[in-house]
């Protein structure tokens, strides 16, 4: 009797809070408003990076006159008009998630107006043709949308719902959202932004980020983002390849980690690095037009995100040149360093494909699709550092359940290599944004 009186009292104290369940029916609308951001923002990108190809098809040459006016046009909106969206986005996410940052300086790095301008910037430089992704700056978009969610609570309900549960469900539901990978975005939350989760908010923050992803699924399908990858037999053939795999990724990941740190600090004392700081524009344009020549020089493999012809390779029914990795490694450097917003999750996974595409030519190897996966992880988990969401987004993705273990160990011995070679890219390139903030 004593256990049913705990059971009514706990049911009552728990529904006869009214401001607590308008504060959680606020936060699951916000949630649902960003994966329909999202969606939108996928929408949008796609269309744009479409429209640039039918351009490059029709006027081959247009990329060397279009890629670098867009690049500093987008370069110069940015800096006068939205600085806080340079970028990935995900580095401004961690940043505003510092708790020693002013609350009154959040807005720097996350707001309803950074999410608008993010949007259509990023958008704007892969109609530019650069090679960017939209994945990290969905990090930033969709917690844009969830920070108004707390100016939107009874004041009662902000008790239970602090601006730090609501950053982390925000930018974890646009990774879930924009790979349509829901528990990539619960992994991507613990790794990465939250530093200190409060298990009081926990539940509802999970509610969010599945509800982001949900929202994607019932847009785009329940399809994973690179199909389906087709495995044959693992066998102890494959361990001197995947070994390989992981220590090229390993080291490829570092240093692009290292570069992309050290180029935006912009310490550097050559003619590039004293052209960005006293010419970003102009500097922006440069870069447009070298990625302008890659892409040409590549016969536009380089252009855009490198979603289809990572594709082409999981899918088996293509192979990129030995080069493909170098060049989508260069482009993808220059057009994050030009300034434009934009991300660098789906270019790494190109990168890391055709690494892995190289082994497998390199080593004779049938199981080409599966050294794809082991490089498209290895890159990815070598250059954010962050194993653990690197490998549960690889195997959401290609439906690589079969490949459960090759893909941890792969992100976490080249995720170790990369530790060696460079620091943290995300949390460095947080401390250079608490910077604008007079934090650095």
């Amino acid at each position: 009797m004593k256990h049913s009186h705990n059971w009514r009292d706990r049911m009552r104290v728990e529904f006869s809070d009214l401001h607590l369940w308008s504060g959680r029916a606020v936060v699951v609308a916000l949630a649902v408003l960003a994966g329909l951001s999202i969606v939108a923002f996928t929408w949008l990108s796609e269309l744009t990076a479409d429209l640039f190809d039918i351009m490059r098809l029709v006027l081959w040459w247009s990329p060397l006159v279009w890629t670098p006016l867009c690049t500093a046009a987008i370069v110069w909106l940015t800096r006068r008009y939205a600085p806080g969206a340079a970028g990935s986005g995900i580095p401004q996410v961690m940043a505003a998630l510092d708790p020693a940052l002013p609350p009154e300086k959040r807005g720097l790095f996350v707001s309803l107006k950074l999410s608008l301008a993010k949007v259509g910037l990023t958008a704007g430089g892969l109609l530019a043709g650069l090679s960017i992704g939209r994945e990290g700056p969905s990090v930033q978009i969709a917690a844009g949308v969830m920070l108004q969610a707390r100016r939107l609570l009874p004041r009662r309900a902000q008790v239970h719902v602090n601006v730090h549960g609501m950053l982390v469900a925000g930018g974890a539901a646009g990774i879930a959202a924009a790979f349509n990978t829901p528990l990539a975005g619960v992994m991507f939350a613990i790794e990465e932004l939250a530093r200190a989760p409060e298990q009081r908010n926990s539940g509802l923050i999970i509610s969010a980020i599945v509800l982001g992803g949900l929202v994607a699924v019932s847009a785009h399908g329940n399809a994973t983002y690179f199909g389906f990858i087709h495995i044959g037999t693992l066998g102890t053939a494959l361990l001197l390849p995947g070994l390989t795999v992981a220590l090229c990724t390993g080291v490829a990941g570092g240093l692009f980690s290292r570069l992309m740190i050290a180029s935006t600090a912009g310490t550097g004392l050559d003619f590039m690095s004293r052209l960005r700081a006293r010419r970003p524009v102009l500097f922006a344009g440069v870069c447009g037009f070298v990625v302008a020549v890659i892409g040409l020089v590549t016969a536009g493999a380089t252009f855009g995100s490198g979603y289809a012809p990572t594709k082409s390779m999981v899918d088996g029914v293509a192979t990129m040149p030995m080069m493909y990795a170098l060049f989508k490694f260069l482009a993808t450097w220059l057009s994050t360093w030009s300034g434009v917003p934009g991300g660098i999750f789906a270019p790494s996974l190109a990168i890391g494909a055709a690494l892995g595409n190289d082994v497998a030519v390199a080593f004779f190897q049938t199981q080409a699709p599966a050294l794809i996966a082991l490089g498209m992880v290895g890159f990815l988990a070598a250059a954010t550092q962050a194993p653990l969401t690197a490998f549960i987004i690889v195997m959401e993705m290609v439906d690589g359940h079969a490949m459960v273990l090759s893909l941890m160990a792969c992100a976490l011995v080249a995720s170790m290599i990369a530790r060696i070679i460079s620091p943290p890219l995300y949390p460095s390139l947080a401390r250079m944004q608490l910077g604008r903030a007079g934090m650095g």
